[in-house]
Parts: structure tokens; sequence; C-alpha cells
């Protein structure tokens, strides 16, 4: 019994919690760790071989009935959750999903396993290697093992972790983590049980090729079920941080229309101010009191700085300009606008000045960074062409830009909470089905957008 049971530990227990934990490492190598991470790490790894040494001995007894195997994995599933649980810092939802995660990844690469065994034993392709069978299937098993799951890593599995970081797991995402365990260690159990007493020479040889055949199309259903909940899980990642977005971008959007009632009411107060210091520097000038003419031009001049009003015919862009250009103007950026604001009327007053606000932000903050002043740069122009508006905006810039999906990633090092701009001037370009792109050459960043006709009317 001893022997046999230490059988059980070493090639089925161990086996199966190191698969388990290479899965855990790959997807939960990004999760926050807790203090003392090593010790807690290396300390359950030891309680844990222990423990299944115990759990060895009750597979012994009922690990040949469905419902024994099953609850002896979900104890060990269980157990190893509690470990990973100890050893991060993240809420137990999280590291529950992935767990959850890993397991099926790890079903799904045991699975794929025995598709390729089971053909191997039915068509003999293994007779031939006699008294090395163990040696020979431990390495060609590795080897498999090594390979899927490098494959099941970069194909599914780094799509998820990439957008995990940015989304809370709720109930929803919870239900389907469950919902893989459960399929996953049901499936497992059972097929393994049943197959495995009806096997003829070895684990998966059978006399009857029907019986094969029904074998691989529970195999296959087991693949294709880990698959499509792994990808289900992707999905549902993508449509929350979809959802985030589109959050963020209302949001910014009303707040661009409170900036723009407060960048009016401030500008319209300093043009008033400046009108009233001008004249009464005027009034000083005509009584004459020692004020020389020289003193109140070079007065005049500092201040008309504020009391430049860009004209284009629409009174968000009015504003918008207006309050760009005097901080242009104070720190040494040329900003050059032909625009005729007319031509965007049919926008929302909050889509323009968040489509120009982003716009202009980002040309600013990009030729800032150029050393050469001659080079600091910003030009528009919106223009009526073929019976389409156009909008061009060009600036210089400083660096390389790596572009992802028509749009240019985001330069700073908080990505979480950057690289909304471009996007939201997209959808919001997208929202009037106009056409957006932008690229760069030379140094010089283009964007341009094309509005059809019918939105004019």
């Amino acid at each position: 019994m001893t022997e046999q049971v230490f059988a059980i530990y070493s090639r089925i227990i161990l086996q199966f919690l190191l698969e388990l934990y290479v899965f855990y490492v790959l997807v939960m190598f990004r999760y926050a760790r807790a203090k003392q991470f090593a010790a807690k790490l290396f300390g359950g790894l030891a309680a844990i071989a222990v423990i299944a040494l115990g759990i060895s001995f009750i597979y012994y007894y009922i690990g040949g009935t469905d419902a024994g195997r099953i609850a002896l994995y979900l104890v060990l599933f269980a157990i190893t959750t509690l470990h990973a649980k100890l050893c991060f810092s993240e809420n137990y939802k999280t590291v529950l999903f992935g767990c959850s995660l890993a397991y099926a990844a790890q079903n799904l690469v045991y699975k794929l396993f025995l598709i390729f065994y089971c053909a191997g034993e039915q068509y003999h392709l293994f007779d031939g290697w006699g008294d090395n069978f163990s040696l020979y299937y431990r390495l060609v098993y590795y080897a498999f093992f090594i390979a899927a799951a490098a494959v099941t890593y970069f194909a599914l599995i780094r799509r998820i972790l990439r957008r995990l970081p940015d989304c809370r797991i709720d109930f929803r995402m919870m239900a389907i983590s469950l919902f893989v365990l459960v399929i996953t260690v049901i499936l497992c159990s059972v097929e393994d049980i049943h197959f495995g007493n009806i096997s003829s020479d070895g684990d998966n040889a059978f006399e009857s090729f029907d019986v094969y055949l029904l074998r691989q199309t529970g195999n296959i259903f087991s693949v294709v079920c880990c698959a499509v909940v792994i990808v289900l899980i992707s999905q549902t990642l993508v449509e929350r941080n979809l959802q985030r977005e589109v959050e963020y971008l209302q949001y910014a959007v009303r707040q661009g229309q409170k900036q723009y009632e407060i960048s009016k009411d401030t500008i319209d107060l300093i043009n008033i101010k400046c009108h009233d210091i001008k004249y009464k520097v005027n009034a000083l000038l005509a009584e004459g009191n020692g004020i020389t003419s020289e003193a109140v031009a070079d007065l005049t001049k500092s201040i008309s700085i504020y009391d430049t009003r860009v004209s284009t015919g629409n009174k968000i862009l009015d504003v918008l300009f207006t309050e760009k250009s005097l901080y242009c103007e104070q720190n040494g950026i040329t900003f050059s606008c032909m625009a005729d604001g007319a031509l965007l009327s049919f926008m929302d007053d909050g889509d323009l000045y968040c489509l120009f606000g982003n716009m202009i932000d980002n040309a600013m903050e990009a030729v800032s960074a150029v050393p050469d002043k001659e080079r600091r740069v910003i030009n528009i122009v919106v223009k009526a062409k073929n019976d389409m508006v156009t909008v061009q905006e060009d600036n210089y810039f400083e660096g390389e830009l790596e572009f992802r999906d028509g749009l240019p990633r985001t330069t700073k090092s908080d990505k979480k909470y950057h690289g909304f701009g471009t996007r939201s001037m997209r959808m919001i370009v997208d929202k009037y089905d106009g056409a957006f792109a932008v690229n760069a050459d030379n140094g010089v960043y283009h964007l341009n957008i094309i509005f059809c006709s019918q939105n004019r009317k």
C-alpha cells in the first residue's frame, strides 16, 4: 500500500501541482507581492507538499470514484488558492480569478497531450520505446508541456493579463471563473476514471476503435471548453475596458464644456479690464503728467497680449484658440490658425471643445520638448474643400513615435491614466461619421480630419 501511495504522490499529485504552479507563475507574476513574499512562497510550498502526501493516502481509497476524485482536486485547488492569496496582496477575487484561469490553462495543455498520446497508443507510435518507455515518456511529456504552455501563454493568457490591471473583477467575471473551475475538474476527473478502467495494456490504450474515438471526442471537447471560456474571459475584459474608456471620455467631454464656460468668462473679463487700462493710460497721457509716449507705448504693448481675440466665426473655437494663443505667446510657441469655425457648427459644443482642446494640448506638449525655438510651431487649418470640411494640424516633435492601431502610443510613464486624448478625438470624429488619420514624417506630426458634406446641412 505504501508503495502505491508514494507512486500516486509522485506521479499524480506532485505532477499536477507542478503543472498548476507553472501556470500560476505565468498568470500571477505581475500581481502585487505581499510582505515576506519569499518566506511565504517557499514555506507554503513545503506545507502543500506535506498536505499533498496526506491527500495521496485519501486518493488511494476514494480516488477511483467520481465524487472522490472531484473532491480531492477541488481541495488541492482550494489549498493552492489560499497559498496564492498568502503570497500576493491582491484581493481574494483577483487571486481566485487568476487561479481559475491557470487551472483552465493547465487542463487545456494536459488534454492536448492526451490527444497526442492517445493517437500514439492507437497507432503504435511508442512500441519501439521498449524498456526505456518511462524515460522517453517523461521526456516527450515535458517537452510537449513546455511547448504547449508557451503557446497557450502567448496566444491566450498574455492578452488577458495586459487588460487585467485596468479591470475590476466583478460578479460576472467571478461566475465565469468558477464555471471554468467546475467544468475543468468534472470533465478531467470523470473521463480519466472511466476511460482508465477500460484501457487495455496501459493508460489510454484501447482495443476498440469506437472507444478510442469516444476518448478523443472527450479530450477535444475539454480542450474546446477551456479555450472558449478563456477567450470569453478575454472578451469580457475587452468589453469592460471599452466601457471604462467610454465613461472616461464622456467625463472628459463634460469637463471640456465646464472648462469652456470658465475660459469664456475669464477671457471676457481680461479683455474688459485691458480696455479699461488702455483708456486710463490714454487719459493719463492726455493730462501730460510727465508720462512719455514711449512709456505709454511700451505699457500698451505689454498688455495688448491680453487683448488679442481670435475670430473664427465659432464662439467655442474663438474662446479656445484665444486661450491657447495666450499660453503659446507666454511660452515661446508660435500658434498659427486659419480656421473657418462656422463650418463646424454641426458639432456639439462639448465635442468641439474636447476635440480641439486635446489637439492643441498634445501639440503644445510636443513642441515644448523641441530644443530649437524656431521649430516650436503649431499650425491649424479648418477649411472647406470639395464639399468636405477638412481639419489639419501640424507641429514639430522631438524623438520617435510608436503607433498602434493607427494612433500614437503615449510617451508618458503612467500609461494607465494617459493616452486617452487621441483616442477621444478619434471617437468624436467617428461620432460625426468623419475620417481621422495621424502620421509622423521627418520630425513633423500631421493630424488630418475630414467630415462629409452632409454634416454641414
